[in-house]
């Protein structure tokens, strides 16, 4: 097949199909390079995979770096977490928008890309994947009713602070349940005067069976919830007023329990602000 016939087949795939701007699904991925590797690393997503690896792809349309310093990962909870072991590991969080309805076709061009790009050596190995999942929209939850951006602005607009928020239900059933609870009284109530303006919550889905070797295949796929909670402000000026307590909250409503509140800061592209903090 030609190149011409391959321009072809382009302008045919973009005249069918959803193309829509809401954030129907994302990849949230939190990694922890391996010690002695982080400015490697730092610069390697940064200057190549941060592109390659997922903005350049179709309907990947918007993302967004964050990272832990060592002063955040010590106010992660809960100390035993399902998720992060120890709850300190992962220093780097990466969030990214993928158009509603078009997760099938984004998967099978995440996974030709990047077996592409491990066989051209252009993948970092020194680097640990501690919770790495596609996942789907379920809600977004406002402060502000009507004022301010909305969830398809959030990985562009300057937000402070992040803060990941892990919640596994018994089953698929109590997550239901959950759910209900999260949008229509729990996180209502949290955001009332509180730092953030806006939270997502994703369901994650199992990734494909010929995905990369490195990457763990997903766990919680029927009983997990993630939430991103986008702040204005740097997580550690209200943190004990504001996201210490989510754990009991949760446990008081015999819904869940939350498996890991993990507060970050915004990456500052191009530079390796932050690396030297980290341990």
């Amino acid at each position: 097949m030609g190149e011409e016939t391959r321009s072809g087949l382009y302008a045919e795939l973009a005249a069918v199909g959803p193309y829509g701007v809401r954030p129907g699904h994302a990849l949230i991925t939190m990694v922890e390079p391996h010690p002695g590797h982080e400015h490697a690393y730092n610069r390697w997503y940064e200057d190549d995979h941060y592109y390659a690896g997922a903005t350049a792809m179709p309907w990947m349309f918007a993302g967004r770096r964050w990272v832990a310093t060592k002063q955040l990962q010590e106010l992660r909870y809960p100390e035993n977490s399902a998720v992060a072991r120890p709850v300190g590991a992962g220093c780097y969080l990466s969030t990214y928008w993928i158009t509603e309805g078009r997760y099938d076709e984004h998967m099978k061009w995440t996974v030709a890309i990047n077996k592409r790009l491990n066989r051209d050596g252009r993948v970092h190995h020194d680097r640990t994947h501690v919770f790495t999942a596609f996942q789907d929209h379920e809600a977004t939850v406002y402060r502000d009713g009507a004022a301010g951006p909305r969830d398809v602005h959030a990985l562009d607009h300057p937000y402070a602070g992040l803060v990941l928020q892990v919640i596994d239900a018994e089953d698929r059933a109590r997550r239901a349940e959950l759910l209900e609870w999260l949008r229509s009284r729990h996180l209502p109530d949290r955001l009332t005067g509180s730092p953030a303006a806006l939270v997502t919550v994703f369901r994650p889905t199992p990734l494909p069976g010929d995905r990369m070797t490195y990457v763990k295949q997903v766990e919680g796929v029927d009983t997990r919830l993630t939430l991103l909670w986008f702040l204005q402000e740097d997580p550690r000026d209200r943190w004990e007023e504001h996201f210490t307590g989510l754990d009991a909250a949760v446990a008081e409503s015999g819904l869940g329990r939350v498996e890991l509140v993990a507060p970050f800061l915004p990456t500052v592209p191009g530079t390796d602000r932050y690396v030297d903090e980290l341990r």
